[in-house]
């Protein structure tokens, strides 16, 4: 199976037509209430021009001559961030298969009902097959699908660690060894992975989890390491996030639902390792039918979150959409503002992904950055629920979704 990954890879490389950002006209946002970043005060009346890509001006309406080749965006009575980031997503549904030459209007509608709509302009692809994936990001690029900019993790699982919610025929990386989970992780970077993601923990339904040794996984957090990759970890129990943290993993994908509490040691070692949380809290309203059952999942994991939080950890924002099919972001904003406030949300989303992947010039609204920003119809520092209310996403100065 790596060796029809690498010749995809191969395939990508030597193409005649070289992937390209398409080239970005000049659009203008004028008139809404700008908030910079998730802790700087609103600036209403706010102008941000774009330019090729990048903004090249902000400030108040007045202040800013927009160009006269200019597309205007009126954002009246509407609040400008930055773009969103989602850090646990999947683009395994069958709509992706064969990304690479499906029709581009198709690829752009699910695109625009899984993640644009929502505010995402760059997301975390914690595992699907590279040879849709890859040509999929290669079309966004050259501007034929309007998308997010995409980051990939290759998965690893533990030896017999197939977790049952995946289909039995499909193929798995699994590692009995550190040199196997070595091989696995310096063949996914060279693919053109950007990160790596550990099942440091596989769920096996009524079987006994299947967990990673915690010398494997540091195998692989090595190799990842040396290249100046972040390694994400799925822990199912208190022994997959113990094993998180003895590898020196850089990201919790979930919150661990079976545990009822990070415990003080766990937490002084994610401080001290600086390790950042996805906590995926609507997830665990989806995975069973009990109601009894799901609120005491959920209550489980608002607390971890929680804890993590006031110790001061990084939280980005995830809902594991893709393997989810609850594309709404609405009660992920609103079981994090159990515990959260609204700034901190909007972090999870801008300021702290950007500083945690050191994305230098995404996360804030400030010359010289990225030109990825979201529109929402409402104020998100007065109802949370309006960071779900996207009027408009913006990627790279390219319009790529705009409400009707």
């Amino acid at each position: 199976m790596i060796g029809t990954w690498l010749r995809v890879m191969l395939f990508l490389i030597s193409s005649a037509v070289a992937a390209v950002t398409a080239q970005a006209e000049t659009i203008v946002l004028r008139g809404g209430t700008l908030y910079a970043s998730a802790d700087a005060q609103a600036l209403p009346d706010a102008v941000i021009v774009m330019t090729d890509g990048l903004i090249s001006a902000v400030g108040k309406s007045g202040d800013i001559q927009a160009p006269p080749d200019a597309r205007v965006i009126d954002c009246s009575g509407k609040t400008i961030v930055a773009g969103f980031w989602n850090s646990h997503v999947h683009f395994t549904q069958k709509v992706w298969r064969n990304a690479g030459a499906a029709p581009a209007a198709a690829l752009t509608q699910h695109m625009q009902e899984m993640l644009t709509r929502w505010g995402f302009t760059t997301v975390w692809d914690l595992g699907s097959d590279p040879s849709d994936t890859l040509p999929l990001c290669k079309r966004i690029a050259a501007g034929e699908v309007a998308g997010p900019n995409i980051l990939l993790a290759g998965n690893i699982f533990p030896k017999g660690g197939h977790p049952v919610y995946i289909p039995r025929e499909v193929q798995l990386p699994e590692v009995a060894t550190p040199e196997e989970a070595t091989k696995w992780a310096r063949d996914w970077l060279a693919m053109g992975e950007d990160g790596i993601k550990l099942f440091t923990g596989a769920f096996m339904g009524d079987k006994p989890v299947v967990n990673m040794d915690p010398a494997i996984a540091k195998a692989a957090v090595d190799v990842a390491h040396a290249q100046g990759r972040p390694v994400f970890a799925h822990p199912q129990d208190k022994v997959g996030v113990e094993t998180v943290i003895e590898s020196g993993v850089d990201v919790l994908a979930h919150t661990t639902p079976g545990e009822p509490s990070y415990t003080a040691d766990q937490l002084a070692r994610f401080k001290a390792q600086g390790t950042a949380l996805v906590p995926t809290l609507s997830l665990f309203t989806t995975v069973v039918l009990d109601p009894n059952v799901t609120n005491r999942l959920v209550a489980s994991t608002v607390n971890q979150l929680k804890q993590f939080s006031e110790n001061g950890g990084t939280v980005l924002f995830g809902t594991d959409v893709g393997f989810t099919t609850v594309y709404d972001t609405t009660q992920e904003f609103q079981l994090m503002h159990c515990v959260l406030s609204e700034r901190q949300v909007l972090a999870s989303l801008t300021t702290n992904p950007a500083r945690f992947f050191k994305a230098a010039k995404k996360g804030r609204v400030e010359q010289g950055f990225d030109a990825d920003l979201v529109v929402l119809d409402g104020d998100p520092l007065g109802d949370v629920g309006n960071l779900a209310k996207v009027s408009s996403t913006i990627r790279a100065g390219h319009v790529i979704y705009q409400k009707p």
